[in-house]
């Protein structure tokens, strides 16, 4: 049983699919909360995301099989390797697609949409458009972001300014953190033949990007609390967080492409977003609880 199924999660990308559920479930622990938002609910909301999120993964790897093979960390894919048939990926993928916007509609139209809008951008626009330009970048980190808006919008039925902080938050992250994915891995990028800023642009122009995109990074993660969204213990955290991402960014001017840097700006980000998103979620909660004290 364990080996028929194992090719199919390999598609979904679960370790990908578990960060996007977290963002999610960010979005949904920091929206301010319905009564009626019970653990049914949260039941939903997880299972429908990480469905939704999995089955455009798979059909990424469907649609992308000739590229995988000629990458090294991709190369070892059900699909590339032979160990599943295209057509059981297709159909596995749009039942997975179908049956988790199901169970998004249990919860309201609002985040069934957000989910199929998500899906849908990412393997008809996004995937695609790897092949053909660097703005893939753009239009791949729009999908990457909604996820958050999925959890507000499952426990408020609508998108309320941290909605979109949130989606901020995410859209951003993602602009350096690709950037020094394709930075690090370049040539294969280059063989696969997909576009890249680094590939398009040259190094020095994606690192100044990398710096950009993480400045701006850093603006948007601090404004929770100049919205009462957050209090000055998480404006302090997600300042230091954003300053310590943007070092290694900074070092990449002077030691330029092939430099320990890059790996470390990239597992930098990797932290960097579930310690931003937690220091929210944990600041609310201290912020509840002190209300309680207080009140009594």
């Amino acid at each position: 049983m364990k080996q028929t199924l194992a090719p199919y999660l390999s598609l979904m990308k679960l370790r990908l699919s578990s960060l996007v559920l977290l963002t999610a479930a960010c979005g949904a622990a920091v929206a301010p909360k319905e009564a009626s938002f019970t653990l049914v609910s949260w039941a939903l909301l997880l299972l429908g995301t990480l469905g939704i999120v999995g089955a455009a993964n798979a059909l990424n790897c469907y649609l992308e099989r000739d590229v995988d093979a000629l990458m090294e960390r991709t190369r070892e894919r059900p699909l590339v390797t032979g160990q599943l048939h295209p057509a059981r990926a297709l159909a596995f993928s749009l039942v997975l697609a179908t049956s988790s916007l199901v169970l998004l509609a249990e919860l309201n139209l609002k985040t069934m949409l957000l989910g199929f809008l998500g899906f849908l951008s990412y393997v008809a626009i996004y995937t695609p458009m790897k092949r053909r330009s660097m703005g893939a970048l753009f239009t791949g980190a729009i999908p990457g972001a909604i996820p958050p808006l999925m959890g507000w919008a499952a426990v408020r039925n609508d998108l309320d300014l941290g909605a979109w902080i949130l989606f901020g938050i995410l859209f951003f992250w993602q602009l350096p953190h690709f950037i020094a994915i394709s930075l690090f891995r370049q040539e294969e990028y280059d063989n696969a033949g997909l576009k890249t800023v680094s590939g398009t642009l040259g190094a020095h122009n994606a690192i100044l990007q990398m710096i950009f995109w993480t400045g701006v990074l850093g603006i948007v993660s601090v404004l929770p609390a100049f919205f009462n969204l957050a209090s000055p213990l998480y404006f302090g955290a997600a300042t230091i967080l954003s300053l310590a991402f943007l070092v290694p960014c900074l070092l990449g001017l002077r030691d330029g492409q092939h430099s320990p840097w890059v790996r470390t700006a990239f597992f930098g980000s990797l932290a960097y977003l579930p310690i931003v998103l937690g220091m929210w979620v944990l600041d609310q909660r201290l912020q509840h609880w002190i209300g309680i004290y207080v009140g009594q």
